[in-house]
């Protein structure tokens, strides 16, 4: 009876430890293929505004920019205004040595003297023509000689008086037929002297000018952004040499500027003109300028089989912090949502038909995550936005 108790008990403890046993082996087999996921891996599904951008780099440039070239030749006497130096519009930049500008203004108002003094000797003769080809004094002896006429027919008076009284009208009438002729001659030594006082008058108006032409001014307000000669420096005018004539300074206004850039035709099509921009700079690192687009280029231009597009971003520098030249970096915004949910650009994964999934923690997994089907919106490069698939604060591993 002893034996048989001893063997039930023996046979209960065997069973009591299999059980603990068992358990003991169910709990590891279900907790050992539990895998924790880094925190460091794991991103919040956050509701923020997304925007999706192009950039377009390019340098600072002013709305306007005038290279300063002389109307006159000379040697510059004085600059008024160095690099940097706001200037007004017509205020005096330079001055170039006028010594043989004003000699030359006299000796032209010299030669308009003698000229319009030729004119008027001219117009004396011709007055004097006038009344000789007048001649008044004919009448009278036409008078006189039609008397002699009667008289003579009715032989009051002698041959020789008729003869005499016909001599002195022919006389009067040829030297009247030579004044009309010297009329018509004077008149055009006056026409003549008439021409060359305005030939005179121009050349004076040509010295002055180019005498006012020494004094050189700004034709806008703006900076002055270089300078490139000094006191001293030879001069050529634009008017002899065009474009070759000698570059005294470039001004440009700052007070708006622009940086230009290239847009990819893929692109292109959601650039819109007055469409908002974001410019950033290597000298102001952190800070934004806000701009709009003000110019698109309607032709594209294509380097290595890429057809890129010309834009304009203009940005209001009323302060002058941005200077001609800088580097800049302008982002256009293209599309833009507000309040919607978004995940960083590395938690997404694509398989080969480009349908977009992201991974979940789920600790009923043999590794720890899930992975799930989501619709995405737009992205920025580094966040996108989700469309469907997941709520706010859900956890998103990233890859």
């Amino acid at each position: 009876m002893k034996k048989s108790f001893r063997f039930r008990t023996l046979i209960i403890v065997l069973l009591f430890f299999s059980l603990i046993a068992y358990g003991i082996y169910q709990y590891f087999d279900k907790t050992k293929y539990i895998v924790e996921i880094d925190p460091g891996r794991l991103a919040t599904v956050e509701r923020s505004d997304i925007a999706r951008s192009v950039v377009a780099t390019g340098r600072i440039e002013p709305i306007t920019k005038v290279e300063i070239k002389s109307k006159a030749n000379g040697i510059i006497k004085e600059l008024k205004v160095k690099v940097g130096d706001l200037v007004e519009s017509n205020q005096v930049l330079a001055e170039l040595d006028k010594e043989n500008l004003i000699a030359r203004v006299r000796e032209s108002q010299a030669a308009l003297m003698a000229a319009q003094s030729g004119l008027r000797a001219s117009e004396a003769e011709y007055e004097k023509n006038k009344v000789e080809a007048e001649n008044p004094e004919i009448v009278f002896v036409k008078r006189d000689f039609e008397r002699a006429k009667k008289l003579f027919a009715t032989g009051l008076i002698p041959q020789q008086i008729y003869d005499e009284s016909q001599n002195a009208l022919e006389k009067v009438e040829n030297k009247q037929n030579v004044a009309r002729m010297q009329l018509n001659v004077s008149k055009a030594r006056v026409t003549e002297a008439e021409a060359a006082v305005e030939q005179a008058k121009a050349a004076v108006e040509r010295a002055n000018e180019e005498l006012q032409n020494a004094t050189i001014r700004a034709p806008i307000k703006g900076v002055v952004l270089s300078r490139d000669v000094e006191v001293g420096s030879p001069v050529s005018s634009i008017l002899n040499l065009g474009a070759s004539a000698t570059l005294i300074m470039v001004l440009g206004d700052t007070s708006e500027v622009y940086v230009r850039g290239k847009v990819d035709e893929s692109d292109i099509g959601l650039v819109q003109l007055n469409q908002p921009a974001q410019i950033r700079v290597e000298s102001f690192k952190g800070k934004g300028f806000d701009g709009k687009v003000t110019q698109i280029s309607p032709m594209g231009v294509e380097k290595d089989n890429v057809v890129s597009f010309e834009v304009r971003v203009s940005i209001n520098n009323d302060a002058g912090i941005l200077r001609t030249n800088m580097t800049a970096n302008a982002e256009i915004i293209l599309e833009e949502r507000k309040s919607t949910l978004v995940i960083p650009e590395s938690a997404i994964i694509y398989d080969l038909s480009r349908n977009a999934f992201v991974e979940i923690p789920d600790k009923e997994q043999s590794n720890g995550k899930k992975k799930i089907l989501v619709k995405l919106g737009i992205n920025n490069g580094n966040r996108t936005e989700v469309l469907q698939g997941l709520d706010e604060q859900q956890k998103v591993v990233l890859q």
